[in-house]
């Protein structure tokens, strides 16, 4: 088993104190449990973030740029601040005029960090503008093993096609690319070898009692901020469902019916009561993105052994799934009575992979010498 002499680096989007739990920050935690030193880099980030009003900025991201940050012992924080990264302009003309200035990114001065990638086993890194740094990355870490996590399709992302084109080149960069699905394994699967690697969850915080916050009627549950989310099925399901409360942590409040309920984003320990306790779980997600369907929420609800409403397209191939057709009242009628009825299996958690255990097959269960 890996110990304290081994080093882990994971460069992802996200702010290492963030109330948004997200699969980095999983992993962390889970590679800090089987005693690894770890480096939480926070990248690609920039003044062009606080202009388009980037959440990272309620945090102290400028106050910690380009300066390592103890936050316990053998978990230490960096925030890759630059002036400028590549970010979608949102016009074909504009993105093809910037795709030379947004290049320099890949000079990006990397200072300290630099010592940090030398020193490293296992390098992970997240989609997005860093992928522009792969190619510094491996000459300054060539004993280290180098990990991509494709947590998304970027494709659907609408990031700056120059993500694209250093994503679809340094694949072959990498020791292992790793996918959570296999719609994003097909979708990299022209480029490279994928092994497809479930999200890995906290299940020690999901096995811990917690008090329910619900009353006595049946509830349903959207829990965990998301970018993408589907008032439509929503408002349409609180309609057809008088007696069910529908409980919604994270996203933006709107005014629906009496019985749909929203919550104010909160840290990660404070949802897992949410979930806990449900009736079932309900993934109201928009059309066009299947990847959805094969997150971190599907794993989560599963292990709290809570069926799930899902729509037809986000192709959730799980038995506590209740599917319906988008826009449709009575498949989505039938769907929330077949999720209140049905038993909470234990069954449902099988095949859920623990953070640890997702930490550990990108490692490739033992590193190099």
């Amino acid at each position: 088993m890996p110990n304290s002499s081994r080093r882990v680096i994971l460069i992802t989007g996200h702010y290492v104190g963030s109330k948004r739990r997200a699969g980095f920050h999983n992993l962390a935690a889970a590679y800090w449990n089987l005693g690894w030193d770890v480096t939480f880099v926070t990248a690609a980030i920039s003044m062009l973030s606080r202009l388009r009003g980037d959440y990272r900025f309620e945090y102290p991201v400028r106050a910690e740029a380009n300066k390592f940050v103890s936050i316990r012992e053998r978990l230490t924080s960096y925030v890759l601040m630059t002036r400028l990264h590549p970010v979608n302009l949102r016009s074909e003309l504009a993105n093809r005029l910037s795709a030379p200035w947004f290049a320099r990114y890949a000079r990006t001065p990397l200072d300290r960090l630099a010592g940090s990638l030398a020193e490293a086993d296992l390098i992970v890194f997240e989609g997005g503008a860093t992928l522009l740094l792969v190619d510094r990355v491996r000459e300054l870490a060539e004993h280290a093993r180098l990990v991509y996590r494709a947590s998304d399709d970027l494709r659907l992302l609408n990031v700056h096609p120059i993500i694209i084109e250093a994503e679809e080149r340094a694949l072959s960069s990498f020791d292992v690319v790793s996918a959570p699905t296999n719609y994003i394994a097909e979708a990299l699967g022209e480029f490279a070898s994928v092994e497809v690697h479930p999200p890995g969850i906290d299940k020690a915080a999901f096995d811990l009692r917690t008090p329910t916050p619900y009353g006595e009627r049946p509830t349903a549950v959207f829990a965990g901020v998301s970018h993408f989310f589907d008032y439509e099925s929503l408002a349409l399901a609180g309609e057809l469902a008088p007696h069910i409360d529908f409980h919604v942590v994270g996203p933006a409040s709107r005014r629906l019916g009496k019985n749909v309920v929203f919550h104010s984003e909160v840290p990660f320990e404070a949802i897992v009561p949410y979930m806990q306790h449900a009736t079932f779980g309900v993934l109201f997600f928009p059309f066009g993105d299947p990847r959805l369907g094969g997150g971190n929420k599907i794993a989560q609800y599963s292990y709290c052994r809570l069926p799930v409403v899902a729509p037809s397209d986000l192709r959730v191939e799980r038995p506590n799934v209740c599917i319906y057709e988008r826009g449709d009242p009575v498949t989505l009628r039938r769907a929330l009575e077949e999720a209140t009825q049905m038993p909470h299996d234990p069954a449902f958690a099988e095949g859920v992979m623990s953070s640890e255990e997702l930490a550990l097959a990108l490692a490739g269960y033992g590193l190099r010498g």
